[in-house]
This record gives C-alpha cells, sequence and structure tokens, in this order.
C-alpha cells in the first residue's frame, strides 16, 4: 500500500507506531543537520524529519526535493519539540526511516498555500493546482457536504430525484441558449437547458408528485460575481400545492442546510411584497441586515422653488445612523459614486443632524429650520446621523438609493457575513413591458400563473397583473425562486396571447406541454435554488467561483483548457456549418 494514515491524522496517540503516508510536499526546511518538509494530502499536514538517526540514502533523497513533489515516507511518530498549535498534527511529527519519490514536479507557477502569490487569471489557468490550496479545497467540501444536507432533506419528503434531458428544443423567451448543432439532423440544433422547467412539469402530469434534482444549467448571457455560463440548480417541483405550501417546504429545507452546516437555528422568514420591497428598498431582493430604509419626501420637499426637487416626479432618502460627521470628500465621493454609469444616479442632496437636534443640509437657503426638521422626522434621524436624500423619476430613482443604500451599509461595517437574515419576496408583477419591443414580457416565465384574484384584470389590464410567485432572498441576495404554474390550458393560451405568441408559435414552441395538460395536468408548483450562489454564501465569498471546481473566466473562458476555441474544419463539414468572419 502507498498509505496507512492520511497527513491530517496522526495525534499524540500514535507516538511510537511506525506510519506510511503519502502526498505532496508543501516545503522543505534545510537546517544543516536536520530536515523538516511539511507532506501535505488532502486531509491536513504532516511534519517529517531527517536528521542524525535517518540513513545517507534518506537524508539523499531528501536533499533533491522541491515544492510539489509526490513522495512516500515511513517512519516513527514522535512528540514535537517545538509545537504548532495552528495545525491538528502540530504536536508530532514522523521521524523517516523510508523515503520515496513517486513523482518529482516542475516548479509550481505560484505557491501553494492559503496566502498564495497568484493572481485570480493564473490561479484560473492551473486550476487543478489552485484545488490544492485548502481554502479552495475546504470550499469544495462545504459544497458536497450541502449537496448531502440537500438530498438527505428532501429523499425525507417524498421527492424523487430524476434526471431531465440536457439537449433540449430551444425557446425564445428568457436568456440567450447555448445551441448544439445535429450530425445526425442537418441544420437542425439541440439547446442546452436554462433550467429543466418543462420536464419538471411534464414529471407532474405524469404523476411523480414530488421532484428534485441538482441540476446543471446553461445560460449565454454577461457575466458578473454571481454568474456563470454553466451552473448548478436544486430544481424542484410539487404537485396539489398551493404557494404557502411551497413555501413552507423549502423554508425547511433552508433551516436545516442552516442547521446541519452552519449549527444556526434561523427562526424568522418575513414576508415581504415585491412592491413594499421596492418603495422600501429600492429592488426586489432587500438586505435586512440593516435598516436605513428609503423614505419619502416628495410632499416635504415640492414647491421651495429648489428646482432639482420642484422638476422631480419622486424625491426620497435614508438615514445614515451616527454619519453627521462625514467630511465633505467623502460626501462628494459618495455623489462620484451614485453617477457611475452602472448606477445612473445625477445629484446628491445631504443634511446633518447635529448634536443638538439641529439640522444642516447643502440646501438650506430653500428650507426653513422647521421644515428641514420635518425631513429629520420623516427619516427617523437621531442627532448625530446624516440625511442621504436624491431625486428624479420614481422607477429609476429607487435603484440608485438602493445602490447608495448598499454603499452605506458597506462603509458603516453593517454587512457581517455571519448574519443571516433571510425573507420571501412575493407577489411579483406577472407581465413587464418592454419599450423597444412594444410587448409583454413574462417577470418569470409564460407558466407562472396569475393571482387568482387578478386574472380578470388580463383582459383590462395586463400590466397591473400580479403573479404567483415567489423569491427566497438572503442578506440581499436571490438564492430561490420559483411560482405556482398555469396548469389550465385556455389561461395558458391566454397568456401566450398576451405575449405576442401566435397560435402557430406557441404549437411550435410549447406543443408538447399544451398536449400533456390535455390528459390532466394536477395544480402545481416549484422553486430553485441557486445552489452556487447558496454554498458561497456559506463559504463567506462574494464569488461563486472559488465553489466550483472549474469555473470560467468573467469573460466565459475557461483558460485552463482555452475554450471556447476553433474546431477542424471537417467537423464543421460534417455539422453544415460555414464560419462566417466576425466583424
Amino acid at each position: 500500500m502507498y498509505r496507512n494514515h492520511t497527513c491530517g491524522e496522526i495525534r499524540m496517540e500514535n507516538i511510537g507506531q511506525e506510519i506510511l503516508l503519502a502526498g505532496w510536499v508543501q516545503r522543505v526546511r534545510n537546517l544543516g543537520g536536520m530536515t523538516f518538509i511539511d507532506l501535505r494530502d488532502r486531509y491536513g499536514l504532516t511534519q517529517l524529519v531527517v536528521d542524525d538517526h535517518s540513513s545517507d540514502e534518506v537524508k539523499n533523497i531528501a536533499a533533491t526535493l522541491g515544492r510539489e513533489f509526490v513522495l512516500q515516507t515511513r517512519g516513527v511518530v514522535r512528540e514535537r519539540s517545538s509545537k504548532n498549535s495552528k495545525i491538528p498534527t502540530g504536536d508530532v511529527e514522523l521521524q523517516i526511516t523510508e523515503l520515496n519519490v513517486l513523482n518529482s514536479s516542475a516548479t509550481p507557477p505560484f505557491t501553494i498555500q492559503d496566502d498564495t502569490d497568484g493572481g485570480d487569471e493564473l490561479r484560473m489557468k492551473y486550476r487543478y493546482l489552485d484545488l490544492r490550496r485548502e481554502t479552495v479545497r475546504r470550499n469544495l467540501e462545504l459544497r458536497a457536504k450541502m449537496a448531502h444536507v440537500v438530498r438527505n432533506y428532501l429523499d425525507s419528503n417524498s421527492f424523487i430525484e430524476t434526471e431531465t434531458p440536457v439537449l433540449i428544443k430551444s425557446t425564445p423567451e428568457g436568456a440567450r441558449d447555448f445551441v448544439v448543432p445535429s450530425r445526425m439532423n442537418p441544420n437542425q440544433f439541440y439547446a442546452l437547458p436554462q433550467s429543466p422547467q418543462l420536464f419538471k412539469q411534464l414529471l407532474m402530469v405524469a404523476g411523480f408528485d414530488r421532484y428534485y434534482q441538482i441540476v446543471k444549467c446553461f445560460r449565454d448571457e454577461d457575466l458578473r460575481a454571481d454568474r456563470q455560463p454553466e451552473f448548478t440548480q436544486i430544481d424542484c417541483e410539487m404537485s396539489y400545492v398551493h404557494q404557502e405550501d411551497v413555501l413552507n417546504m423549502f423554508e425547511g429545507l433552508t433551516k436545516n442546510i442552516f442547521k446541519e452546516i452552519k449549527g444556526i437555528d434561523i427562526v424568522d422568514f418575513p414576508r415581504m411584497t415585491f412592491a413594499d420591497a421596492f418603495e422600501k428598498y429600492g429592488n426586489d431582493k432587500p438586505d435586512l441586515r440593516f435598516g436605513m430604509m428609503i423614505h419619502e419626501l416628495t410632499d416635504l420637499v415640492k414647491g421651495k422653488e429648489f428646482k432639482l426637487f420642484d422638476d422631480a416626479e419622486y424625491i426620497g432618502g435614508i438615514c445614515a445612523t451616527g454619519c453627521s460627521e462625514y467630511t465633505r470628500k467623502q460626501l462628494d465621493a459618495l455623489t462620484e459614486f451614485i453617477k457611475k454609469p452602472q448606477i445612473g444616479g445625477t445629484g446628491l442632496v445631504y443634511a446633518r443632524v447635529n448634536s443638538d437636534g439641529s439640522v444642516k443640509s447643502s440646501v438650506d437657503k430653500f428650507y426653513a429650520p422647521e421644515e428641514l426638521q420635518l425631513w429629520a422626522g420623516r427619516l427617523e434621524a437621531q442627532p448625530g446621523d446624516l440625511l442621504l436624500i436624491l431625486s428624479g423619476g420614481k422607477e429609476k430613482t429607487l435603484p440608485v438609493i438602493s445602490s447608495l443604500r448598499l454603499e452605506m451599509g458597506r462603509q458603516c461595517g453593517l454587512m457581517d457575513k455571519e448574519n443571516f437574515k433571510p425573507l420571501w419576496v412575493v407577489d411579483f408583477p406577472l407581465l413587464e413591458w418592454n419599450e423597444e419591443t412594444q410587448r409583454f414580457f413574462a417577470m418569470h416565465h409564460p407558466f407562472t400563473s396569475p393571482k387568482p384574484q387578478d386574472i380578470d384584470l388580463l383582459d383590462i389590464d395586463p400590466g397591473k397583473v400580479r403573479a404567483n410567485a415567489y423569491d427566497l432572498v438572503i442578506n440581499g441576495v436571490e438564492i430561490g425562486g420559483g411560482s405556482v404554474r398555469i396548469f389550465d390550458s385556455e389561461l395558458q393560451a391566454k397568456m401566450f396571447k398576451i405575449l405576442g405568441f401566435t397560435k402557430e408559435a406557441a404549437e411550435d414552441q410549447f406543443g408538447f406541454l399544451m398536449n400533456a395538460f390535455k390528459f390532466g395536468a394536477p395544480p402545481h408548483a416549484g422553486i430553485a435554488f441557486g445552489f452556487d450562489r447558496l454554498v458561497s454564501m456559506f463559504a463567506g465569498l462574494d464569488s461563486i467561483r472559488d465553489v466550483i471546481a472549474f469555473p470560467k473566466n468573467n469573460s466565459g473562458r475557461d483558460v485552463m483548457n482555452d475554450s471556447p476555441s476553433p474546431i477542424a474544419q471537417a467537423q464543421l463539414d460534417e455539422l453544415y456549418l460555414k464560419l462566417v468572419r466576425a466583424e
């Protein structure tokens, strides 16, 4: 055998035992009469010692070692004279009696340790080396453990894990598909699934009742820290349920994950409507770890000959607790922050609440002291607080205030990554209007059911119809989302018509689902969790890349294997494809 113990399990109780280990050389320290070798495997690190008791052969081999050499060693466990409390094996070391080099190694392009000197792109190019680092490996171990917890919970609640196809039909709604040409069907294409949506609904028609899958999904969209072209979902569907049944079931799943992984009891999952979330937080994924809610000031500030406010449809603000001492330089920096193109703000008005309760504003000449007091009262400000106020069109201004609120939360240290505040956001709009195409699009997807009390509005004012849809949000991150599905063929046909599908187009794209509904579709609903996002949150990371074994970079490329890449002309010919030169 290569080993009878791992590098992470040797303890004081092993003293005097002969141990066989194998692993990689973390580092070598030659102190003249003694050589210390840190040997690492997936389980930990053990210090090896070559000294006067070692044979000349062992000494000679030890003198040739470099970082990341693969070794097998035999030796006797002894107590360390200089203990290392930072590692579990730090009380002992292995006095080597036999040493074999199983494989040598080129000098690694970066140091394989927690505080590595490798940049992101370099580590992605040599990802197989980056995965040897303990911090990265722990993330993947966490991912595996969380998947195990998820499966145990869903299995215990009668869900059936079922695989769905990866080569499917392309649909034009939603994000862009990755498409796959078919050699056996010339000039025809499969798509990689953006989600298993249609198939999980078909499984409900088939009577599976409760389905789940931890599944790869694919979207050809621009990337961010929390997005990859291929990602993993916890995908679920249930029959004979209302919205509340789904929320309760997956609230239970979320509580179970926190308990099993973090040892935390999460009690409260408040419900908030989409409308309230937008009014109070400026977005549909509120971060509840801190207050600083948005309050409208329009009625208090208009009509005072301050043009910026008088010309605005909406004026709103937040109160930054304890920030009245912000300098002009800091306030100017906040103004520059909101003017960034990705945020889209124009200007910032501020007011300080002094220690004596008086209010000093950047627009004092337009407002009397008692009027400024009304601002402070509306924003629930106390002495020492800072009021930050923005104006403009409501639909554009609220998201800008939201970005400012989050920035102030960061600056004030209010975003503790170990403080978890989940909530359900419900009652989303069913449809959203696109000015460019002059048509409605489904905010969730075309199979989302409208709230029963709003169905009549489909014929009168579709834009006011609320969806039976829900998102699970934790700390300002959308972790999961789903909806009650339409299971009535007539209502589904009406939905397709509102979305601009002709009868023929709806039949071409979704006919197989509509045909299935003719054979008795049960009421059903579902949800999908972003598994990568969930794991990165539990790992305390801002990016999902370090919880994915082999991620793509910000350009959607795998720099390790250099893909995507050209393919041979013979392959193109087999697929009946002709290359077109990019502009």
